[in-house]
């Protein structure tokens, strides 16, 4: 076993990772920018080294750094955690030039997997059924081809994409330059490629995904399935395993991820995600060539720390089991507690949190990145808390994660709690039924959208989802600053309703502007949000510029 590792990474999963360290009697050697100096992942370290960069959200993104950083410390190995460059092959490769070991896939394998497109044609090749769609980058012309045979609505993805990233679904050959212009920014923007490829969109399908295990490249475990199905915006909410109603899938699916990893050289954890349509049929969608958030719940019905199996596989060390002693246990649901307003689509809610108390007892994990009186920088994701429970059942596990959450105190900031706790209690998660468009496809987004902005004075309000309805209260809502309005008809002036980057402006003065009509791009914890006209009028003053950070209630723009 190595004697100190570097853990390129922050947050929650930096944390989790120096715990495991320490289990392990592993040195754990964190990185921060100015941003996160004194945060939870400094202080869980043995030690800490500050990364130079004065934007904070390209610190993390500096390769030579991060090798200074595990010379000056006398690392042995690199864990990249999940983000940031855990699935950069050229990082990988630059890791293992410098004399250490990556904690991850072979830098091969990362790059096989990593280019959609690539890892479609691997699955191809090992029999494995695909998403209908392309295995070669297309243009427009492309993706009018495929719509014209396929019909509507196709999904264009960028093939270095993922994590709901470089996607956009278009319902007609009347969206596509559009669409093709966005993914391209994004894809460029995150993955460094602005190729993309088309796929036929299932509308309404389960979002299953089977956790590998690769010993060597042809010795790969499977370690169950989990369901990702509970998403917005193509990001995943609650995860949960196993899978409900889907039991006879495991053993093929299983086999087919196998199969997929020991053709493009696996070894290490992964994921590889699968959709399936509603006549049960499942179709490979991409593999994740790291460890995934979720990984939590697979580890507690296995009673498997994934992580230091991790460690054990990089260090040559035996893993101390084999397939057939895979027996998972009971039930394990997760949710992702997201720095979010889930009454005003979702938006990101960067800032301080007050008091934060996480709750405890039977069946209740923790993953945190963050404490009481931390800031929640607005320059990385959303992410604050990763909340799991157990239980021998599934409905126990249910009933005690709506017991965990409303223990959760979060002050200072709004939070996706409220809708976690309406979504555990919708009739189609409870039947398992629900789909990758039960929050938005089926007008939960669109109720949530409408519910009454809190403020000190109005911290009740009801919030509905699928059959139910709720008046939920939750302090951080009456002391979130993302409450204000993105614009006033009366003052003619469009705001921007959190602190972000301004990514593209949609207008030029003199412009004539409908209600509803996009004026600016704007990226806020790695999410992009679509600021539109609250009325009709002239555009009389643009305020921020491409590459602009803004404050939230800035004036953007300014309608006559």
């Amino acid at each position: 076993m190595f004697s100190k590792v570097l853990i390129a990474n922050r947050g929650e999963i930096a944390v989790r990772i120096a715990r495991t360290c320490r289990d392990l009697d592993v040195g754990a050697v964190a990185v921060y920018s100015d941003a996160d100096e004194g945060a939870r992942h400094v202080r869980a370290s043995t030690t800490a080294v500050r990364l130079p960069g004065e934007v904070p959200s390209d610190t993390y993104l500096n390769v030579a750094a991060l090798l200074d950083a595990a010379s000056a410390t006398g690392v042995e190995a690199v864990h990249p955690g999940y983000g940031f460059l855990a699935e950069d092959h050229r990082f990988a490769r630059a890791v293992n030039d410098a004399g250490l070991t990556w904690i991850g896939p072979p830098p091969d394998a990362i790059e096989a997997a990593g280019d959609k497109v690539r890892a479609r044609r691997l699955a191809v090749d090992a029999g494995v059924e695909i998403v209908p769609g392309t295995t070669d980058p297309v243009d427009a012309g492309g993706v009018r081809a495929f719509g014209a045979v396929q019909g509507y609505p196709v999904a264009i993805k960028a093939a270095g994409g993922g994590g709901g990233r470089g996607l956009k679904i278009v319902h007609g050959p009347g969206e596509i330059d559009e669409s093709l212009v966005a993914v391209r920014r994004e894809a460029r923007a995150y993955f460094g490629s602005d190729d993309v490829y088309v796929e036929r969109y299932l509308q309404a399908p389960k979002h299953l995904e089977v956790q590998i295990l690769g010993v060597q490249s042809d010795e790969i475990l499977w370690l169950g399935i989990r369901d990702c199905s509970l998403q917005r915006r193509h990001q995943k909410l609650i995860e949960e395993t196993p899978p409900v109603r889907f039991e006879h899938l495991a053993e093929p699916m299983g086999q087919a991820a196998v199969a997929l990893g020991r053709a493009c050289g696996y070894s290490n954890a992964g994921t590889v995600e699968m959709l399936v349509d509603d006549e049960g049929r499942f179709f490979f969608l991409e593999i994740n060539a790291r460890l995934q958030v979720e990984h939590t719940v697979t580890e507690e019905v296995l009673g498997i720390d994934l992580v230091a199996c991790q460690l054990r596989i990089a260090a040559g060390d035996d893993l101390g089991f084999t397939q057939e002693d895979v027996r998972p246990r009971g039930h394990a649901i997760e949710c992702r507690i997201n720095a979010e307003d889930p009454g005003r689509g979702f938006i990101p809610t960067p800032g301080r949190l007050d008091r934060m108390v996480e709750p405890s007892g039977p069946g209740v994990r923790v993953d945190s990145g963050y404490g009481s009186g931390d800031e929640v920088p607005a320059v990385y994701d959303s992410l604050i808390s990763k909340l799991i429970t157990t239980g021998e059942t599934r409905e126990q596990a249910r009933r005690r994660m709506l017991r965990a959450l409303s223990e959760f105190e979060i002050v200072g900031l709004s939070t996706t709690i409220p809708a976690h706790r309406l979504l555990l209690e919708d009739e189609a998660f409870i039947a398992g039924t629900h789909t990758t468009v039960t929050v938005e496809g089926d007008g939960i987004l669109s109720s949530l959208e409408g519910a009454p902005a809190a403020d000190e004075n109005e911290t009740d309000r009801v919030l509905v989802i699928g059959n139910h309805e709720a008046r939920l209260w939750n302090p951080a809502m009456a002391r979130s600053t993302s409450s204000k309005d993105t614009g006033s008809a009366s003052d003619g002036a469009v705001r921007t309703p959190m602190h972000a980057t301004v990514l593209k402006v949609m207008v030029d003065l003199g412009n004539e502007v409908a209600a509803g009509d996009a004026l600016m791009v704007l990226e806020a914890m790695k999410m992009e949000t679509v600021v539109r006209a609250t009325h009709a009028g002239t555009v009389a003053e643009i305020n921020a510029a491409a590459g602009q950070t803004v404050a939230e209630g800035q004036i953007l723009v300014t309608l006559s």
